[in-house]
């Protein structure tokens, strides 16, 4: 039976519903999900709980409105529920549903359930324990980098070169772009936990700052293996911006498995102005290398 089926079953013997706390720790009693356990509902509560707890932990001890802890379910001899001691026993000597055989895997060990407790003031009497969820195996509550962690996260500009690279382009000659294709490797803290990140660039859009815009999955070559290129038509000023499409995945510390990061990351550089130039040829009665520079030149 796999874990999540397991936590599944458990509910359905002992409570058919979670309500866990506000997403803000030190708010008792307000409700952020609760309803059956099913389609894998028993791990978002244990993941949430546990979300909650470590926010908690940031609260000192005297001030918290809220308390957590992880201890066994126990049963009583009556066939109620109770919360157990954090050492893992109970106070009656029963045996709790938390089979480490359940969390047999390499890696693995088993989390008791979360239990929280609240006071309306800080020198107010804690109020009873009350269950969140029925715990599992650690691997099953590590932390999920969200797309908007990525975001947040500081990965750098885009390197943009130019060919040629002189401040200036000729109308109707290919400028040629290029940038950087290699994955940079992040490190970050989520609900402490501590995570590598790799990013890589995926796709590149470059704006040539003429109306034109090219997106590409080439970092680009230099001449004369260049593939990603513009021509400009008219004369003018222009910049060029390129904006850079991240992908990542992440490794928790003392895990083995890389996640890949649902979503993508953006960032971008812009180019100092360059002058678009306009140039003909004509022939010369001499040499335009004569000094003095002869008035055809």
């Amino acid at each position: 039976m796999t874990v999540n089926r397991w936590l599944m079953a458990l509910a359905a013997a002992c409570c058919a519903t979670l309500i866990a706390t506000s997403a803000n720790a030190d708010e008792p009693g307000s409700p952020i999900f609760g309803g059956n356990l099913q389609d894998g509902a028993a791990h978002l509560a244990a993941t949430r709980a546990e979300e909650q707890a470590r926010r908690n932990q940031a609260i000192p001890l005297e001030q918290r409105l809220v308390d957590y802890q992880r201890a066994p379910n126990c049963q009583n001899p009556d066939g109620t529920w109770i919360r157990g001691s954090g050492d893992g026993t109970c106070p009656h000597g029963e045996g709790t549903p938390n089979a480490p055989v359940l969390c047999a895997g390499p890696g693995q060990s088993v989390i008791w359930p979360m239990w929280r407790r609240e006071r309306t003031t800080p020198a107010a009497a804690w109020g009873p324990w009350t269950r969140l969820d029925f715990g599992g195996c650690n691997t099953d509550l590590l932390p999920t980098l969200t797309e908007a962690d990525f975001r947040r996260l500081p990965l750098p500009a885009p390197t943009l070169t130019l060919q040629p690279d002189r401040g200036w382009v000729l109308v109707n000659i290919a400028t040629i772009v290029t940038t950087d294709p290699d994955p940079v490797t992040l490190r970050t803290d989520l609900l402490g936990h501590a995570i590598t990140v790799e990013a890589t660039p995926t796709t590149w859009t470059y704006d040539f700052g003429d109306g034109h815009t090219l997106t590409t999955t080439s970092p680009g070559h230099p001449y004369p293996h260049h593939d990603v290129f513009h021509q400009y038509e008219h004369p003018g000023t222009t910049t060029i911006t390129l904006t850079a499409t991240w992908t990542g995945r992440y490794l928790i510390d003392g895990t083995t498995t890389w996640h890949t990061i649902n979503g993508t990351a953006t960032t971008t550089t812009t180019s100092t102005p360059l002058t678009i130039e306009e140039r003909t040829s004509r022939l010369v009665a001499t040499h335009c290398h004569t000094r003095p520079k002869p008035a055809d030149c």
